[in-house]
């Protein structure tokens, strides 16, 4: 896989890897190297000038916008560095959204986000706003937002980089065991050691790829 931007200037060539599903991977690299926009690739978002994006075995690149969004939707779980939780939403509803976005039931969807904020410690918590919440919380609410409607890729960007160490610890070692547990692949992308700490590996994105190459330009197995 090939990206360049402005033209002429190459982020990253010749980089190539594969997840399996239940692995969960860190990408470390200098700022400027290209990292969120190899996350942005992963998720459909942006295109690579070369080289292609399989999640779960169906290829990104053939795909139009519309069906895209559809694999985006039904596939891939995110996870940011600024949470993104609607203030204006309870926390119920808000990990309700990616259910409210693929299928019809709200009662469904409403009980199935009222069992993944319990499994991250705010089972009592879904008719509460954001407004009430502490940072990590906050994080914790976004893991269940992305896991709910149980993808095979979560790709999550500096998931920890507004968080005090203890409580980023304590939201790490959630988010790895809640991705393990569901059989997904997972794509950290950080500048912190000890974020990549929790992964099952940890590779260094360069210009010229990356430092432990994988397999090959693929990601959710397939």
């Amino acid at each position: 896989m090939t990206k360049t931007v402005g033209g002429d200037r190459r982020l990253f060539a010749d980089l190539a890897m594969a997840i399996d599903p239940g692995e969960l991977v860190a990408i470390t690299g200098e700022s400027g190297v290209g990292k969120s926009t190899l996350l942005n690739i992963l998720a459909g978002l942006d295109d690579a000038d070369a080289g292609d994006v399989r999640v779960g075995g169906v290829a990104l690149a053939p795909l139009d916008e519309a069906a895209r969004t559809r694999l985006r939707r039904e596939r891939i779980g995110f996870v940011f560095q600024a949470f993104h939780i609607l203030p204006y939403l309870t926390l119920e509803q808000n990990v309700a959204l990616p259910l409210a976005l693929i299928a019809p039931d709200a009662t469904a969807a409403r009980a199935r986000a009222g069992e993944m904020l319990g499994e991250v410690g705010l089972g009592t918590r879904g008719r509460d706003y954001a407004r009430d919440l502490s940072g990590g919380e906050l994080q914790r609410v976004a893991i269940a937002r992305a896991l709910v409607h149980q993808p095979a890729v979560i790709l999550a960007d500096e998931p920890t980089g507004n968080l005090d160490p203890d409580t980023a610890r304590r939201v790490l070692d959630l988010f790895a065991r809640a991705v393990r547990s569901r059989g997904a692949a997972a794509v950290i992308v950080t500048h912190s050691a000890a974020t990549a700490a929790v992964a099952d590996r940890v590779l260094t994105l360069t210009r010229s790829g990356l430092t432990a190459p994988p397999r090959d330009a693929m990601v959710g197995g397939g």
